[in-house]
């Protein structure tokens, strides 16, 4: 029996029990094991308790053979490569973002000085551009916590990943979902990162079962250019990658928190690496840089 490590909330046991359904009718005997990570029980910003928060306890187990597989949401993974473990991407949940507000209210909408909850400052930045009175609030906690705070009324709206939203059945409470133009998402956002360890050919062999090769030369340009421009997966830094036949194409964003700038590039190519630092040049010749740094 292959243990799958996951985190214990509602979304990630229902992602890695997805994977956990899809090896098993494959035929692989996996069960999930529930891994608690530091950003489980600290709530404070991500950005202040470190990138990789959520994933370097899961690894952790992996690596010490209290699990043979990982499940992790790909844009909380640190952009450096890992030797030890050997990675697929499965099916890609649906990428853009999502407004959840009171009174059925949009981005538009909302009235003058609303309380919108996110600490993502790659959301902030966005949100500010269109809307620069919007009080933004921090949010932490799982999906029920975060929309329970517009039920209460603490909060006028959340932004969350309507991915998400999906895998958990509560993509009917999104007011508005944003096209990737208006609300650029993370790089990576509702795709999925499985890993097994290298020397393990069991869950190698389980995982490859789930491979799906578009998404992950999608996510290698997106994830490429955070890398090339020094920015990890808290910073004001969103991209997102589209395949046509052999073609991708690569949109991405720099912004600044305030949301008085917004640096945007799109480029083309077949190489998913070298598309990844094609952008990333591009939006440094601009002065991304200095906005993320």
């Amino acid at each position: 029996m292959l243990k799958i490590g996951t985190r214990g909330s509602k979304l990630a046991t229902t992602q890695a029990g997805h994977q956990r359904d899809a090896m098993n009718a494959a035929g692989f005997e996996t069960e999930l094991h529930i891994v608690t990570t530091a950003g489980d029980v600290n709530m404070a910003p991500v950005e202040r308790i470190g990138v990789g928060v959520f994933t370097a306890a899961l690894r952790e187990a992996l690596f010490n053979g209290e699990c043979d597989i990982a499940v992790h949401s790909f844009k909380d993974l640190p952009t450096a490569h890992e030797p030890r473990t050997h990675l697929i991407t499965p099916v890609r949940e649906d990428r853009r973002e999502a407004l959840i507000a009171r009174d059925g209210l949009t981005l538009d909408t909302l009235p003058e000085g609303a309380r919108v909850g996110t600490s993502a400052p790659r959301r902030i930045s966005q949100l500010k551009a269109h809307r620069p009175d919007l009080d933004i609030c921090p949010l932490r906690g799982n999906i029920e916590t975060r929309m329970g705070k517009v039920t209460d009324g603490e909060l006028d709206a959340v932004v969350l990943a309507y991915a998400g939203l999906s895998r958990v059945g509560l993509g009917d409470r999104a007011t508005q979902i944003f096209d990737p133009t208006v609300i650029m998402p993370a790089p990576a956002q509702g795709a999925l990162a499985v890993e097994a360890r290298t020397d393990d050919e069991q869950a190698r062999s389980a995982i490859d079962s789930l491979a799906d090769d578009s998404v992950y030369t999608a996510v290698s340009a997106e994830r490429t250019l955070l890398a090339a421009l020094e920015a990890g997966c808290t910073a004001p830094v969103a991209s997102y990658a589209e395949l046509d036949g052999e073609t991708i194409t690569l949109h991405a964003g720099v912004f600044s928190l305030d949301g008085t700038t917004q640096l945007v590039e799109t480029a083309q190519g077949t190489d998913p690496i070298q598309l990844g630092h094609n952008v990333a040049d591009l939006l440094i010749a601009r002065g991304a840089a200095r906005i993320i740094g």
